[in-house]
């Protein structure tokens, strides 16, 4: 379950049934759970915490000091949940102390090859990252949303729950949940209605959700008139109150 080649220092702590391929380095700090499988040539420091049943595969990086001139060797962490499937050539960065101090990935995430999520970065569940995302840091990302090929994050954008961004996309400013946005610059393109349906919202739901990105982006209305719009809603329609939020606590502003 070990391989021989592998480098695991003998304070880092694995749970008894974690697989770890040739020639992979486990550092001191490491902390890895039960039934987590780490590929060969995988390279795993800092203060990292991997949970249960994550699958990691070969050339990873993870938990590497941030690419930040302002780190000056902190002990900031990295931590991944559990469930997760992370793809060759990813490369996660521990936080830094001007933020949190953690970079953080929750659950049942899908991250495909070539991925970077820089310092600082909170990733949350069920989300989608299609080859070679590139997050930079203190990027927040709702759960189950789904970042196209290539999509390319600016620091400290947020992105919204349920959310798609097409191939090659540009990310300057945040993304409101429930969006389908792409280009460069990002524009939006309607709502993601299949996935919410996939997702067990109702058909009342979804129509709200449609109406309130009408008042957003096709009434004419200012952003200020739009959001009290929305918030009228939020009597009838709950679901409306994850982008009431969302809309609120922007601060880059969203896509338009």
């Amino acid at each position: 379950m070990r391989h021989p080649t592998a480098i695991i220092h003998p304070d880092a702590q694995l749970a008894d049934d974690v697989e770890v391929g040739a020639y992979s380095i486990i550092g001191e700090h490491v902390e890895i759970g039960s039934g987590t499988v780490i590929g060969s040539h995988v390279v795993i420091g800092g203060h990292t915490k991997i949970g249960q049943h994550n699958r990691i595969f070969q050339f990873c990086s993870l938990g590497e000091i941030p690419q930040d001139k302002k780190y000056a060797g902190e002990p900031t962490r990295l931590e991944i949940g559990d469930h997760n499937t992370i793809r060759e050539f990813c490369t996660f960065n521990l936080g830094t102390a001007q933020d949190v101090g953690v970079t953080r990935i929750g659950n049942h995430n899908w991250i495909m090859a070539y991925v970077h999520l820089a310092h600082d970065c909170q990733v949350g569940n069920h989300t989608i990252f299609a080859n070679n995302a590139q997050l930079a840091g203190h990027v927040e990302v709702g759960d189950y949303a789904i970042l196209g090929g290539f999509t390319v994050v600016h620091q400290f954008v947020r992105i919204g729950a349920h959310i798609i961004t097409g191939m090659g996309t540009i990310l300057l400013q945040d993304v409101p949940p429930f969006v389908l946005a792409s280009g460069n610059p990002c524009v939006p393109h309607g709502i993601n209605s299949e996935g919410l349906k996939r997702r067990g919202f109702s058909s009342p739901a979804i129509m709200a959700v449609k109406r309130a990105y009408k008042m957003l982006y096709r009434s004419g209305l200012s952003l200020s008139d739009a959001q009290a719009a929305i918030q009228l809603q939020l009597a009838e329609h709950a679901e409306l109150q994850p982008l009431a939020d969302f809309l609120a606590s922007s601060e880059r502003g969203i896509v338009r």
